[in-house]
């Protein structure tokens, strides 16, 4: 008899997505509802997040919206609490403050760190407590970055919080492995979005990128979207503690 490919259904499942109101979050959303979960899209934008949920819901999607400030702990442990366990989270919120290093501030410092770091450490615990008590496996899925695994100019901050995320992510795979819940991170590099629709008006800076990918291209939303269900599925019940890269072949040179 010959083996079967796994399901990459997630029919039944619940999934929550923080920075779920645009760019990559939404797109990780819309993926996940179009595979059969119903989604929670998390963010601090109401007006955002309606418009989002509207969109997957109009799609055939199953959706709705939290507004929270991740980087609120006490908020994010009474909300989610009060919201109850999920199956998958992608924490996926996240910022940069490109400067050079003699030229960046504490409040750089704070923003990127308390959003990119922090947030997911917030959103982790509150989750894995309800993945916990619930005895139903799950996965978390940490949106990292290139930049996780190398550095760059002008990113000694945001490099900083991205390298934390895959250590924490190592970690949290141990420690919730025994429990079924299986905890990786996806990995692009630069993405069309409007997090980066600044960077590219700068004269230059999509050429600069363009030749350190291999591929000669900036990527785009879509190009993340089956990694996040592949991530969130039975497909890849084997897979934990990795970083996925979805970088075109930056980190190949």
């Amino acid at each position: 008899m010959l083996p079967r490919t796994p399901s990459f259904s997630l029919q039944g499942k619940t999934a929550l997505i923080t920075g779920g109101g645009r760019g990559i979050g939404l797109a990780a959303a819309a993926a996940l509802a179009e595979a059969g979960a119903c989604v929670t899209l998390v963010a601090r934008s109401v007006d955002e997040l309606a418009h989002a949920s509207r969109l997957i819901d109009e799609a055939g999607g199953k959706s709705r919206y939290i507004a929270l400030d991740v980087t609120d702990a006490a908020a994010v442990r009474a909300t989610l609490d009060e919201h109850g366990p999920c199956d998958i989270l992608v924490n996926c919120a996240g910022m940069n403050r490109p400067k050079p290093l003699v030229e960046v501030t504490d409040d750089d410092i704070d923003a990127i760190i308390d959003l990119n770091v922090k947030s997911v450490f917030h959103v982790s615990r509150a989750v894995a407590k309800g993945m916990l008590r619930a005895n139903a496996g799950g996965s978390i899925i940490n949106v990292s970055s290139q930049m996780g695994h190398v550095g760059s100019p002008k990113r000694s901050v945001y490099c900083a919080s991205k390298h934390a995320i895959e250590g924490m992510t190592k970690a949290l795979a141990w420690e919730l492995g025994p429990h079924g819940i299986r905890v990786n991170t996806v990995c692009p590099t630069f993405i069309e979005t409007a997090f980066t629709a600044s960077m590219f008006d700068a004269p230059g800076f999509r050429e600069w990128v363009s030749e350190r990918i291999a591929l000669g291209r900036v990527g785009r939303v879509e190009e993340v979207m089956g990694a996040i269900v592949f991530l969130a599925s039975d497909a890849s019940t084997l897979v934990t503690g990795s970083a996925l890269m979805l970088d075109g072949g930056w980190t190949a040179a």
